[in-house]
């Protein structure tokens, strides 16, 4: 038996590097309005690039900023001066998506 051990530990490390890692639970979004203060505007067609890997701010300026440049003028000017994500992602989306136009 003594022969098969590094073969029985070289099977279970092989078997063991396959095994899948458990899901992550997606985040909760904390800039989400509360249900006491609903939300005045509809949320904005997402957008028609990747944006995987940025914060949730930027996204949602993104998306307004799209929208802006595709005729309905979205932001949120309060948070547009005060979170650069937020403002960043705005800028972006807007000249992205006007240059597609």
């Amino acid at each position: 038996m003594r022969g098969h051990t590094p073969a029985i530990a070289l099977s279970l490390v092989l078997v063991t590097g396959c095994a899948t890692a458990p899901r992550e639970q997606p985040p909760v979004r904390r800039d989400a309005p509360s249900p006491s203060q609903p939300s005045t505007q509809r949320p904005a067609p997402p957008p028609p690039v990747n944006l995987s890997g940025y914060s949730a701010a930027f996204k949602q300026g993104y998306g307004d900023g799209c929208a802006s440049a595709r005729g309905t003028m979205r932001r949120d000017d309060a948070r547009y001066r005060s979170d650069n994500d937020y403002m960043m992602g705005w800028s972006d989306g807007n000249s992205v998506c006007r240059a597609r136009r």
